[in-house]
């Protein structure tokens, strides 16, 4: 367990405090951040107290810091510090092998490089223990609006500038990837099917046009036409020899 540590905050942490925790009302993703948290928040509910998780790329430990009295969870991120935190890279966590039994990856893959996703999906599966979960959360290059206007123009629209998300995938890119990492695949959510027009409307008006939100990922539930994936991901019991 991690001991008591002076939190540190860098970068957009540091200039922008604890944005995860005090939304933005004009963020336009914060619909989708809403119910990616609540989605989370409902698995990791589920658990037995004491399960031992780890949130990979945790940001300021929103996740961590709700659930320490109930899980034993530590986080770790390149930009943030503390108690239950540590700084480091998704890519090289600072744990042994088979240490957690559960591993939240959240909307961090897409800030890598190409060449750093497998890194980090390999280094997931390593710190998990055989039969263990990762839950990740990856935007989808290939929503439904980014496929429309590649129809017409050729290109797919991405879910942020390449600065900021340099490993932008459709959603089957990740899926391949984790499974190549060794992962089976049980279970895929999509949250916000992006309709043309609707779409455009709800991140005008985050706040007051959530319901509208909401109700187009009730009735479009289709993964691959959606803004945001939920993926969770089984190591196989087989893979016991692959933790060290």
């Amino acid at each position: 367990m991690a001991g008591d540590r002076p939190s540190v905050r860098r970068g957009e942490y540091a200039s922008r405090g604890d944005y995860h925790r005090v939304l933005d009302e004009a963020w336009d993703y914060r619909p989708t951040y809403l119910a990616k948290m609540a989605a989370v928040r409902r698995h990791l509910d589920t658990l037995p107290p004491g399960t031992r998780v780890l949130d990979a790329g945790c940001g300021e430990g929103v996740l961590v810091q709700d659930y320490a009295g109930r899980l034993d969870i530590e986080g770790v991120d390149l930009n943030c510090s503390g108690d239950r935190i540590r700084t480091g890279s998704v890519t090289a966590l600072p744990w042994p092998g088979g240490a957690f039994e559960q591993v939240l990856c959240l909307d961090v893959l897409e800030h890598l490089a190409f060449g750093e996703q497998d890194a980090a999906l390999s280094e997931i599966f390593r710190v998990l223990r055989p039969c263990g979960i990762a839950l990740l959360s990856v935007p989808n290059l290939a929503h439904l609006q980014s496929r429309a206007h590649f129809l017409l123009t050729g290109r797919l629209i991405r879910t942020a500038s390449p600065v900021k998300h340099p490993g932008d995938r459709p959603a089957g890119e990740y899926l391949a990837l984790a499974r190549s990492a060794g992962f089976d695949v049980v279970r895929r959510r999509g949250i916000f099917p992006t309709v043309p027009v609707l779409t455009a409307l709800v991140r005008r008006h985050p706040v007051s046009l959530q319901w509208l939100h909401a109700a187009l990922t009730r009735a479009i539930p289709v993964p691959g036409w959606c803004f945001l994936n939920l993926i969770w991901l089984r190591k196989p019991a087989a893979a016991a020899g692959r933790s060290a």
